[in-house]
């Protein structure tokens, strides 16, 4: 890299995190003060795009550079890498949740609890199921096929705006000047780090009470990124195509926290550790596959 083109890097940085982290803390505060939930989901997805921003205003306006990102889709030889995208995160989230009630058999909660604590006070687990029809079972069958069926291309284009800045820019420079595993590891770090301001203000991923809040989850936020950024990297990798990466992050969203709902909400203390594939349990192994893939070739 030329000098200019490190200091495009460093305002890649820049830009990224200071735009992003406006919007999440301007969010916050909408949500915390304001009760506006809309316009928090809202700034949100706004700001998943920043990174994508921040490629475009160093690449063509302080470089005046092709991005690098490799857009066009190719499908042919690339069928298992699409199949992996798009059923990865769902086999992740199976087995962190089988590991983490094997651990903890006593928090395997299928009365319906916790579909009552979501639908609001006034609803039981019994009324649930005769006025609505709506068990825990029912609930795992319609929001797991949805999960696997059109929520990976919905949220694909919600997660394009990352997966362009971290996976096709920032990896490949990283991983050029320092290696596939340090690379791997900044990468997975500065992911993780960017989204600090909103589980430090409202408790993203893990809520704001829980097992070593708030210093245990931002610890165990960046492992999760580290190993989520591998298993992204790969798949970019393997296919030469940003839209790959992005249907796998696009499946990760929507699946990730399905087997919450056979937990008791009384034990959301535990949400660190698991059910869901970005505790530090149910994460395992998302991560024996994320260190694997990068060992084999270091």
């Amino acid at each position: 890299m030329t000098a200019k083109e490190k200091q495009g890097f460093s305002l890649y940085f820049l830009f990224a995190f200071g735009m992003a982290w406006l919007l999440q803390v301007y969010a916050s505060l909408l949500l915390l003060r304001d009760g506006n939930a809309g316009a928090y989901q809202l700034l949100l997805a706004v700001s998943m795009f920043c990174p994508l921003v921040s490629v475009l205003l160093v690449q063509k306006f302080w470089l005046h550079q092709p991005t690098g990102i490799s857009w066009r889709p190719r499908l042919k030889g690339n069928g298992r890498y699409l199949l992996a995208a798009w059923f990865g995160p769902a086999v992740f989230t199976v087995l962190a949740a089988v590991l983490y009630f094997a651990v903890f058999p006593s928090r395997l909660d299928t009365s319906g609890s916790w579909l009552a604590t979501a639908y609001g006070r006034q609803w039981t687990p019994e009324a649930l199921k005769t006025e609505l029809g709506v068990t825990t079972t029912s609930y795992l069958i319609q929001n797991g096929l949805l999960a696997v069926t059109l929520a990976p291309v919905i949220n694909m284009f919600a997660a394009l705006g990352e997966e362009a800045g971290w996976r096709g820019y920032m990896m490949p420079h990283l991983k050029e000047q320092l290696g596939l595993l340090n690379g791997r590891l900044l990468g997975g770090v500065i992911w993780g780090v960017w989204h600090w301001p909103l589980m430090l203000l409202v408790g993203y991923e893990y809520g704001t009470n829980y097992l070593g809040a708030p210093v245990l989850g931002l610890f165990v936020w960046c492992i999760v990124c580290f190993a989520l950024n591998t298993l992204l990297d790969w798949l970019y990798e393997k296919t030469g195509c940003i839209w790959v990466p992005s249907i796998a992050h696009g499946a990760f969203n929507a699946v990730a926290a399905l087997f919450v709902v056979l937990t008791n909400p009384a034990d959301s203390y535990y949400n660190v550790l698991g059910p869901a594939p970005i505790g530090l349990i149910g994460m395992l192994p998302m991560l024996a596959a994320a260190v694997w893939l990068t060992l084999r070739r270091s």
